[in-house]
């Protein structure tokens, strides 16, 4: 009996120290102020759990992710990234969904005069520098690159083009005044509007689309299910909404 009761002692000991399980979440730059928030809301409703969170360009994270990166679940913003991510067989296919849609905007600075009101005035002299994502690994650079060309004014605007990482990167420059104007997202335009303002709303041919899925092959797989079915509950959804993000 008092070698049970030992046994008891000794493991209650283990589990009050035993260090917090750490979840992996690799997401789109644009969703790093909604999913600290989640990650905060997430480890309060599953004590034990700590979320860490590793934010860039979705095409940046699916090379990590795809070289072994110890990732858990993966939120891209786009459907081609993370189509990628489902033929490499990367991610578990039935938790993959699209959680949230977005929209393209262009912005200039809060203290800019310029006023825009179409894509062709991007020609315009006033207009010497846009910042905006590197097409091949940035999903709003390749939004963005999608308009220009169906407008005609991708290759126009070259030498007007400064591109970025990631949105966050392009959405600074705009904020300190180092270009003139930026593709980002309608979410980060409102997270900055002592910084920014909005110039123009872009129509963009397919819908900007953000899924979400957990990432095969590191053991984590039930708490990542846990967090990808957080990121779809009705807390997740309140957060995102409250950030700008609207429905899939």
């Amino acid at each position: 009996m008092r070698t049970l009761c030992l046994s008891l002692m000794l493991a209650a000991a283990f589990w009050s120290t035993a260090p917090a399980a750490d979840l992996t979440v690799s997401a789109a730059a644009s969703l790093t102020n909604a999913f600290i928030e989640i990650g905060k809301d997430y480890e309060k409703a599953k004590p034990g759990n700590r979320v860490l969170f590793n934010f860039g360009a979705s095409g940046q994270l699916l090379q990590q992710i795809a070289r072994g990166a110890p990732v858990d679940v993966f939120a891209s913003a786009d459907l081609e990234t993370m189509d990628r991510a489902q033929k490499q067989n990367l991610i578990v296919s039935d938790t993959r969904a699209n959680f949230v849609s977005n929209k393209l905007v262009v912005v200039v600075p809060a203290d800019s005069a310029v006023v825009l009101g179409a894509l062709n005035d991007l020609s315009d002299a006033a207009i010497k520098r846009i910042a905006m994502g590197i097409p091949d690994s940035v999903p709003v650079g390749r939004y963005s690159k999608g308009v220009l060309e169906a407008a005609k004014l991708w290759e126009p605007l070259q030498p007007k083009l400064v591109f970025t990482h990631n949105v966050r990167q392009s959405l600074d420059y705009v904020g300190r005044g180092e270009v003139d104007a930026g593709f980002v997202y309608m979410t980060d335009a409102a997270i900055a509007p002592a910084r920014v303002k909005v110039a123009l709303i872009v129509p963009t041919e397919k819908a900007i689309l953000y899924p979400i899925a957990a990432v095969k092959g590191n053991g984590q797989e039930k708490a990542a299910r846990d967090f990808v079915a957080f990121v779809r509950s009705e807390t997740g959804r309140k957060i995102l909404e409250r950030y700008g993000f609207g429905a899939p």
